[in-house]
C-alpha cells in the first residue's frame, strides 16, 4: 500500500493516525517484512510528509510515545531519528554530498563511453536483469515512486555488488523517483550499503534474507554474497554545522522551501511575518509525480501560512519581499539550500540545533541522546 500522493499536512496527519491505529503496535517486529504492493504496510509510510516537514519529526515521535509508551515506541522513534541523523551527518560532512554530485557526473560520462556499462544500467533501470525481486522493485520504483525500506536496501546492494554499477547512478535514480527522496537520507543510505559511510561495513543482499522477508515471493539466485566493500582514499572530512541566524525582531518576509513546510511552528521569536513566499526547488530530473507532490505540498503550506500569519502568501516572484528582511527555515544541503535568496536569515529548529552536532560520527551517539533532544522546548 502506497503513501497518499496528496502531499498536504492533513494527509500526513491522516497517515500518522492510520499508522498508530494500524501497523504501529507491531512495527518493531514487522517493519522489515515487505509483503508486496497490494498488502497493508508494515511501516508508517510517513517519510514523504517528513521529508517536506508537512509533519515534523517531533510531533510524530511524541504521538507514537503517547500511543505506545516509551518502550513500545522505542524502535519507531529511533527510526525517526535516523532521518535527523542523516541530515546532521551530511551537514557536518558536506563533502559526502559534493562527492556524490561529482561521482554522478563521472558515472554519466562513463555511460556515454562504455557500451557494456550502459547496457547493464539500462537493463537495471528497466527491470530487465532477470534477478527475481530486483526487476519488480525497479518497476515499482518508476511506476509508483515508492519502495519498502528493506527493498531499497536489497536493491542498492544488488545494484552495487551484483550488477557492479556505480552507486551514484543508483542514488540518483532513487532521488529522482522516490516520493520521499531526500538528499541526506538517500545519499548516506547508499553510502552505508556500499561500505563507505561506516568504513569496512557494507550491506549484502542475501538470497535467504530476501526469501524470508518477502514471505517467499522472491527467491533471487546469482547474488554476489561475498563482495568486498567499496572504498575511498579519504573519508569526507568533518566540519562544524553551519551556524543558524537569529530571527530579526519586527516585520519580515518568510521564504518557504520544500525542506520545511510547517511554518506555523517555526521559532520566529519577535519577528512578525508580513508576507510569505514559496519556492519549489525539486531535485534535478525529478519524476512527474514527485514534482506534482512538491507543488502540492508547497501550495498547501502557503495556504496554511497565509491563514496563520494573516498576510499575503504565494509563489516567490521578483520583488515579492519588498523592503522587508527575509527569514527562512534552515535548509539542509540540497536543492532548497542552493535556491535560498542571498542575505536571508536562516533559522533552525531546536530539534535540529540539538541533534545535528551529535550526528557527526556514528548513529549511536545521537541515539543515546534522544531523550535530551526530545526534552523541554521541542514541541514540533
Amino acid at each position: 500500500m502506497l503513501p497518499s500522493s496528496v502531499m498536504t499536512r492533513a494527509a500526513g496527519l491522516d497517515a500518522l493516525a492510520a499508522f498508530l491505529a494500524g501497523p504501529g503496535p507491531d512495527y518493531a517486529a514487522a517493519r522489515n517484512t515487505d509483503r508486496g504492493r497490494s498488502a497493508a504496510p508494515t511501516t508508517s509510510a510517513l517519510s514523504p510528509y517528513l521529508r517536506r516537514r508537512l509533519v515534523t519529526e517531533a510531533e510524530v515521535a511524541r504521538a507514537a510515545i503517547r500511543a505506545f509508551g516509551e518502550r513500545g515506541a522505542e524502535k519507531f522513534v529511533s527510526e525517526v531519528f535516523w532521518r535527523t541523523y542523516f541530515k546532521g551527518h551530511l551537514e557536518t560532512h558536506p563533502e559526502a554530498w559534493s562527492r556524490f554530485l561529482a561521482g554522478r557526473e563521472a558515472a554519466r560520462a562513463r555511460l556515454a563511453s562504455e557500451p557494456g556499462l550502459r547496457r547493464t544500467y539500462e537493463g537495471a533501470v528497466a527491470g530487465r536483469t532477470g534477478i527475481d525481486g530486483f526487476d519488480d522493485w525497479a518497476a515499482q520504483l518508476v511506476e509508483e515512486n515508492w519502495l519498502h525500506n528493506h527493498a531499497r536496501m536489497w536493491f542498492a546492494s544488488i545494484w552495487i555488488f551484483t550488477l557492479r554499477l556505480p552507486w551514484e547512478l543508483g542514488a540518483d535514480l532513487f532521488l529522482r523517483h522516490l516520493l520521499d527522496g531526500d538528499p541526506a537520507s538517500n545519499t548516506l543510505s547508499w553510502r552505508w550499503v556500499a561500505g563507505l559511510h561506516t568504513r569496512g561495513k557494507h550491506y549484502l543482499a542475501r538470497r535467504d534474507n530476501v526469501r524470508a522477508f518477502t514471505e517467499g515471493r522472491h527467491d533471487p539466485a546469482g547474488l554476489d554474497e561475498g563482495a568486498a566493500c567499496l572504498d575511498e582514499a579519504v573519508p569526507p572530512r568533518e566540519v562544524p554545522p553551519a551556524p543558524a541566524d537569529p530571527a530579526p525582531d519586527g516585520p519580515v518576509a518568510l521564504f518557504l522551501h520544500l525542506d520545511d513546510l510547517h511554518p506555523e511552528s517555526l521559532p520566529l521569536g519577535g519577528a512578525r511575518v508580513m508576507r510569505v513566499g514559496g519556492l519549489v526547488a525539486s531535485v534535478e530530473g525529478a519524476a512527474e509525480r514527485v514534482r506534482a507532490a512538491d507543488d502540492a505540498a508547497m501550495a498547501d503550506a502557503l495556504v496554511r501560512a497565509g491563514a496563520h500569519f494573516g498576510c499575503p502568501a504565494g509563489p516567490v516572484r521578483e520583488g515579492w519581499a519588498g523592503d522587508l528582511p527575509v527569514v527562512t527555515p534552515f535548509a539542509p544541503l540540497g536543492p532548497s539550500a542552493e535556491a535560498l535568496p542571498a542575505g536571508c536569515s536562516r533559522i533552525r529548529r531546536v530539534w535540529d540545533e540539538r541533534a545535528w552536532p551529535l550526528s557527526n560520527r556514528g548513529y549511536s551517539r545521537l541515539r543515546g541522546a534522544i531523550p535530551k533532544v526530545m526534552g523541554e522546548g521541542v514541541l514540533t
